[in-house]
C-alpha cells in the first residue's frame, strides 16, 4: 500500500524526541544504536513529511513550536506504550512507572507532597518533579517535558484537560522588628520604599499586592532580596532581611508566636491554582490525579 503522507513514521517521531532529551545529533544516536547520519535522516524526513522545521540546530538543540507537538505526541505515545506492557505483563518485575509532575515552590513545600503518599502504591510509580513558578508550569506541559502540572492558568493547553485546585491564600507578613523599623505611616507609601523579598526576578506577587493595596501601576521597592526557594523565603522574612507574600499555611504558626506580623489583615491575597494534565487514559496518571485533587481540596481554600 502507498504510505500516507499525513502519518508520522514512529521510528522517526521516537529519534526526534531522543535527540530533543539528549541534547546533540550524536548524543541521540549513541542512545538509539545508530549513526548520527541515520539521526539526521529521520529527523529531516519528518520535517519534510510534516512540512515544518521541527527543531532548532543549536547546542543543545531546541524544539520549534510545531516540533513541541511531536515532542508532546512522543512522550504521550511512550506513556500508553508502558502502560500497555503493563498490562499485559510485559513489564519487568522491579520496573516501576515515571510520572514526570511540574509544580510551584510554594505547592511543594506546603501541600503537594503529601498529595504523593497518598497515590496507591499499585501501580508502582516514581516521580519526576519540575519545580517552577505557577504562571510558567504550563510551558513544560507545552513542550511535552511533563504529563501534568499546577498552574495558575485556566487555559487548557493543547491536549491537556484542565481542573480547579482551590486557592493558594497569601499573607504580606514582616518581622514585627522590621515593621517597626519601616513601615511607618501610610502601608502603600512605606512598601514602595522598604526592602521586599522576591522569589526570583519574575515574582510578581509583592508587585500585585502593592499596585492593590495603593491602586496604582507602582509596585513594591526596588530594594530586593531574591531568595529561590520556598523555605529559604520564609527564613528571610522570618529574620527581617525584607518583607514578603507568604502562604497562610506556613505563616500561621509564626504569626500565632509572635515571629511574624500580618502588614494588612483584610487583604490576603488569593492565588487560583488548577491541575492540568495530559488527556489520556493512563492508570498511572489517574491515581497522581486523584490524590492530588484529595489533597488540594483539604489545603486549599474553595
Amino acid at each position: 500500500m502507498k504510505t500516507e503522507l499525513t502519518e508520522l513514521p514512529l521510528d522517526q517521531v521516537r529519534t526526534l524526541l531522543a535527540v530533543v532529551d539528549e541534547g546533540t545529533f550524536d548524543a541521540a544516536a549513541a542512545a538509539l544504536h545508530v549513526t548520527p547520519s541515520a539521526v539526521s535522516q529521520r529527523v529531516k524526513a519528518l520535517e519534510q513529511r510534516t512540512g515544518r522545521v521541527l527543531l532548532v540546530r543549536t547546542k543543545p538543540v531546541r524544539p520549534t513550536e510545531s516540533g513541541e507537538v511531536v515532542v508532546r505526541f512522543a512522550r504521550q505515545l511512550a506513556r500508553l506504550e508502558r502502560d500497555a506492557r503493563a498490562e499485559l505483563g510485559m513489564s519487568g518485575a522491579g520496573d516501576a512507572t515515571r510520572v514526570s509532575i511540574a509544580v510551584n515552590a510554594d505547592s511543594l513545600a506546603t501541600w503537594f507532597l503529601t498529595a504523593l503518599t497518598r497515590v496507591p502504591e499499585e501501580p508502582r510509580l516514581c516521580f519526576e518533579l519540575r519545580r517552577e513558578d505557577e504562571s510558567r508550569t504550563a510551558t513544560l506541559l507545552r513542550e511535552g517535558r511533563v504529563m501534568a502540572a499546577v498552574t495558575s492558568s485556566p487555559d487548557p493547553v493543547a491536549g491537556c484537560s484542565v481542573r480547579p485546585l482551590g486557592l493558594m491564600r497569601y499573607l504580606a507578613a514582616a518581622s514585627p522588628e522590621f515593621a517597626e523599623r519601616h513601615l511607618g505611616g501610610s502601608l502603600g507609601d512605606a512598601l514602595g520604599r522598604a526592602p521586599v523579598m522576591t522569589f526570583d526576578r519574575s515574582d510578581d506577587l509583592q508587585d500585585a499586592f502593592v499596585r492593590r493595596l495603593r491602586r496604582t501601576r507602582t509596585g513594591a521597592s526596588a530594594v530586593r532580596h531574591h531568595v529561590p526557594t520556598s523555605e529559604g523565603f520564609l527564613s528571610a522574612v522570618t529574620a527581617g532581611l525584607g518583607w514578603g507574600m507568604v502562604p497562610e499555611v506556613q505563616a500561621a504558626p509564626l504569626l500565632k508566636d509572635g515571629r511574624l506580623v500580618q502588614l494588612a489583615p483584610d487583604r490576603p491575597l488569593d492565588v487560583p491554582l488548577y491541575w492540568q494534565q495530559w488527556k489520556l487514559d493512563s492508570p498511572a496518571l489517574a491515581a497522581v490525579t486523584d490524590a492530588v485533587a484529595a489533597t488540594a481540596a483539604e489545603a486549599l481554600r474553595g
